[in-house]
């Protein structure tokens, strides 16, 4: 017998993986996909709609890799059952669009969150030292496919250690870029220490940006002094994941969240030679409403207060 070449072989194991896999997630089990009534190639598609307010048909199509008379067929089966709708786009008659209806979108959600805990079964039953060695694994496979991934960006509330991360990251990042002392470090303690011994959760939240796991940006939403204010502190975004827009987003975040918790008015105070930062408060919608110089941190600064108004004081 002739030796078998790497392709062959390959071959053999991708197809018993296959085998192996769909075994383990029940695809077999259903007259569904997770026992619903939407087989896996609906399934498919109802993910990617949702993850759009409305697609373009043909653009579907392509990012999918099906055939039209497919995917006509399916969203046919849709529309019949009240899951979507299709229009003319609004410029261009030639193209069609499809978006969900709310019934459509309850539907994929559904089918999200049966996916998720079905997952989340299977790999509960892994001990937690493997969860890495399957993630390097299934990135290997992935970027085989498809080069490799982009790194995958996500912000997260606290985790223990993450408070003393934030006092050591800000004390070098600091200053290696500006040569500020341990003062500031020693601000940025006092500041992180009072939120972790006495934050309100409902009012006062921390955010970690996270790059490919690891953490790399941070941002405070605390009370000021003042009633119906909330301050933003130490926003920070280490050098190596800068320029992905991670400064924007956390201050999004902080935005977002001071203005659910039903505060009028977000302040914060920085620095101008922190210039960066400063044009992202200006993106933001803050407004610059005072400066004053002053000697901190080892060389002669000018602080600047920034004020970004919520909602208008209620009349009396």
């Amino acid at each position: 017998m002739e030796p078998r070449d790497d392709l062959d072989l390959a071959v053999d194991e991708v197809r018993d993986f296959n085998r192996m896999y769909t075994r383990l997630i029940g695809v077999l089990d259903y007259p569904g996909q997770l026992n619903t009534p939407y087989t896996l190639g609906e399934a498919r598609i109802l993910y990617e709609l949702a993850q759009r307010e409305r697609t373009h048909v043909s653009a579907l199509r392509e990012h999918l890799g099906v055939t039209a008379a497919h995917l006509s067929r399916t969203l046919s089966r849709f529309e019949e059952r009240g899951l979507v709708t299709r229009e003319r786009h609004h410029r261009d008659a030639r193209y069609q669009e499809v978006l969900l209806t709310a019934a459509g979108r309850a539907a994929a959600e559904d089918l999200d969150r049966r996916s998720r805990d079905a997952v989340t079964r299977l790999l509960a039953k892994l001990p937690r030292n493997e969860m890495g060695r399957l993630r390097e694994a299934l990135a290997t496979a992935r970027g085989v496919f498809t080069g490799p991934a982009e790194p995958e960006v996500r912000l997260r509330g606290l985790k223990p250690g993450d408070l003393g991360w934030i006092v050591q990251r800000h004390g070098a990042v600091y200053a290696r870029e500006f040569g500020w002392n341990a003062e500031f470090e020693a601000l940025v303690a006092r500041i992180v220490g009072e939120f972790g011994a006495s934050h309100d959760p409902a009012r006062e939240r921390a955010w970690i940006a996270e790059l490919d796991g690891r953490p790399v940006g941070s941002v405070m939403c605390v009370r000021d002094e003042r009633p119906d204010t909330a301050r933003l502190r130490l926003l920070l975004v280490e050098p190596e994941a800068r320029g992905r827009r991670l400064g924007e987003r956390l201050v999004g975040t902080c935005i977002d969240f001071a203005r659910e918790a039903g505060y009028r008015e977000l302040v914060l105070w920085t620095n101008d030679v922190l210039t960066s930062a400063r044009r992202i408060y200006e993106r933001a919608g803050f407004e610059l409403v005072a400066e004053k110089r002053h000697g901190g941190y080892g060389s002669p600064l000018v602080g600047q207060d920034w004020r970004l108004a919520l909602r208008e004081a209620a009349r009396g």
